[in-house]
């Protein structure tokens, strides 16, 4: 029982300096906040869901936790205040450039771009790689949206509860059979 203490009291003065514990969070909390500003509860959730199986907000959480946060307590500066967010990832890093309208991204040291947009006329969230528009979500109405499947078709998801769910399963059935 000493010994497991001991262990636990360890690593966590071991995590506590290498992290500066107690931060803003500011990735993670910007993207919370703009999941919070699109249309409803029910595409908010559909986004929040595609975000968890992506792991965008595990990434955030851990950038958070152990860049950005650790940067702001040295530094007192938060480095989510620039223009230009730069995120680093296993495959390289990431410039990210919002202009109020859309998302551009980078791949730092590469031609390698892309372009997330919402055009308000077809009520649409796209992405643009190498000049080609690529729909990710369109609103069909205040209750439904369609969206791509694994499988290259589209499904009209019902916001709702009971649509997200579905919608949530038949991704998960077709992820896991795509593996």
């Amino acid at each position: 029982m000493k010994k497991l203490f001991l262990t636990a009291a360890l690593a966590a003065l071991l995590c506590s300096s290498m992290t500066s514990c107690m931060g803003k969070f500011a990735l993670t909390r910007n993207l919370y906040a703009w999941n919070e500003q699109i249309s409803n509860k029910f595409v908010n959730e559909l986004v929040f869901f595609a975000f968890w199986v992506l792991p965008v907000y595990e990434v955030c959480g851990i950038a958070d936790l152990f860049v950005l946060n650790t940067i702001e307590f040295w530094s007192g500066d938060n480095p989510m205040t620039a223009s230009t967010k730069i995120v680093d990832t296993d495959n390289g890093r990431y410039l990210v450039e919002c202009d109020g309208k859309g998302y551009d991204i980078t791949l730092e040291g590469t031609d390698e771009k892309y372009r997330l947009d919402f055009c308000q006329d077809t009520r649409t969230w796209s992405i643009n790689i190498n000049e080609n528009e690529y729909p990710l979500l369109t609103f069909i109405d205040d209750t439904h949206v369609s969206v791509p499947t694994a499988e290259g078709h589209w499904q009209t998801v019902e916001l709702s509860q009971a649509g997200v769910l579905a919608y949530k399963a038949s991704a998960s059935v077709s992820m896991l059979a795509n593996k």
